[in-house]
């Protein structure tokens, strides 16, 4: 029976979740500046009703394909 190399594991682990984050942090400084105050307005039109503005993150994760990177998006707007 092979045995795990646990410290390759975790390395791969830390540095996938690293460079995880680090584009998730590019993917939203980037929509920020190419989109900034307007989509910032869209949205806030678009989620003045908690109803609505379900529907409309889960059209944006549809989207993006990605419920983290929406999460993480959202957080930089606000």
């Amino acid at each position: 029976m092979d045995s795990v190399n646990w410290v390759a594991l975790v390395y791969g682990l830390v540095g996938g979740l690293g460079l995880f984050l680090f584009g998730m942090r590019m993917m939203s400084e980037g929509l920020q500046k190419s989109a900034g105050n307007s989509l910032k307005k869209i949205l806030e039109k678009l989620t003045t009703n908690r109803f609505i503005g379900t529907f409309v993150g889960l059209g944006i994760t549809a989207i993006i394909q990605s419920s983290s990177a929406t999460t993480v998006m959202v957080v930089g707007f606000v």
